[in-house]
């Protein structure tokens, strides 16, 4: 069977929408990072403390590691133990990620997204704001990030999973459509 170099079509879409979404969401560190700066120069220049500024911090760094973790998923960022991994062939290689996305990631999101949906639902049904005086009023949003989270990470699973179908059965070049692996090289 001769092989591709390109998933079918709504694969593709979901991966450049984890693509896309994982770059714009990069942004927000440089965001982040500039408030930290400004908090850390009002405070210790001016005397001036923002509630509001220390928590929008907060609420970017949730932002970028909750809804780019499916991102990171798909450019293989996640901490691994690769001990016998790496002699693996391609094949085998996307047997092992196949199974680890089938019986560990997808039922774990899954878990993840069942027993935050009444905890998140409490906080929308209140809508939940900070338990600090001048604080951002939407805390229900940021507790919201989890089952988003798990969602994305689900979504791109599937992707994943997919793909390393398409890899164990011949169909899809192994490194077709791959990014850049960063990884150390001893």
């Amino acid at each position: 069977m001769p092989q591709s170099h390109e998933l079918p079509s709504l694969l593709a879409r979901l991966d450049r929408f984890s693509e896309r979404l994982g770059r714009c969401l990069s942004w927000l560190v440089l965001v982040m990072m500039l408030i930290q700066f400004l908090i850390v120069v009002l405070r210790y220049a001016f005397s001036v403390n923002s509630i509001p500024m220390q928590e929008s911090v907060m609420y970017l760094h949730a932002a970028v590691f909750m809804l780019a973790a499916g991102y990171t998923l798909r450019h293989d960022g996640h901490v691994r133990v690769d001990i016998f991994y790496r002699g693996m062939t391609a094949k085998r290689q996307a047997l092992v990620d196949l199974l680890g996305t089938l019986c560990l990631l997808l039922p774990f999101m899954v878990f993840v997204i069942l027993s935050s949906l009444g905890y998140v639902g409490k906080s929308w049904a209140i809508l939940e704001g900070s338990p600090d005086t001048g604080g951002i009023p939407a805390v229900f949003l940021l507790k919201t990030l989890i089952p988003m989270f798990a969602g994305l990470m689900i979504l791109q699973g599937l992707v994943e999973a997919w793909r390393k179908v398409l890899i164990i059965t011949g169909r899809l070049d192994p490194d077709a459509d791959t990014p850049d692996h960063h990884e150390e090289h001893l």
